[in-house]
Formats: C-alpha cells, structure tokens, sequence
C-alpha cells in the first residue's frame, strides 16, 4: 500500500519550510519514501506530493510515523497538509466485499 501526503503553504514560508525540512528526523526503516515532489503556482502557492510505500500490517504505526514527521512544519504561516492511505486495486475490492 501506499500512503499520500499533500502539502500546501504560500510561497513567503518557503524558507521556513526547507529549514525545517532538512533538520528533520528520519522516517523509520519499514517506510520507503519517494519524494518529496514540488509543485508551484501563482494561483494556490507550493504544493507538494510524497508517496510512503509501508506494508498494511504497519498502517497506524506508518501513519503514525508520517504524522510526527509532518508535525515539524506547524507553526509555519498557511502550512496545510492531508495524509491519505490508498490500497492497491484487489485490496481494495476486498474492502468493498467484492
């Protein structure tokens, strides 16, 4: 499974945002991050997509995990961020009770 988190602030908090990013701890070992991806616009300000790989058995502790890791940027003017767990297709299905 994998794990989204998408990530918005204004383009005044980048600054911030990368300082903290860099002093940040890492994410434990049964987490494959891929990303952060970054995104800019005029319109909505940065955006940025980071895919977590974890496998299901370790979904609370990964979202956990995400979560604190997300944590070190409150504080930082107009920093918003969503975590959404997304399941491949036949796991999917499978909660549908299909």
């Amino acid at each position: 499974m994998i794990v989204v988190s998408n990530v918005t602030y204004p383009p005044e908090s980048t600054k911030e945002i990368a300082k903290r990013y860099l002093t940040a701890p890492p994410l434990p070992d049964f987490i494959t991050k891929k990303g952060p991806y970054i995104s800019a616009s005029k319109r909505t300000g940065m955006h940025s997509l980071t895919y977590y790989e974890l496998d299901n058995s370790r979904l609370a502790e990964g979202l956990q995990a995400i979560g604190d890791s997300l944590a070190i940027y409150f504080g930082v003017p107009g920093y918003q961020y969503e975590i959404k767990p997304y399941f491949e297709l036949e796991e999917g299905l499978s909660i549908l009770g299909l």
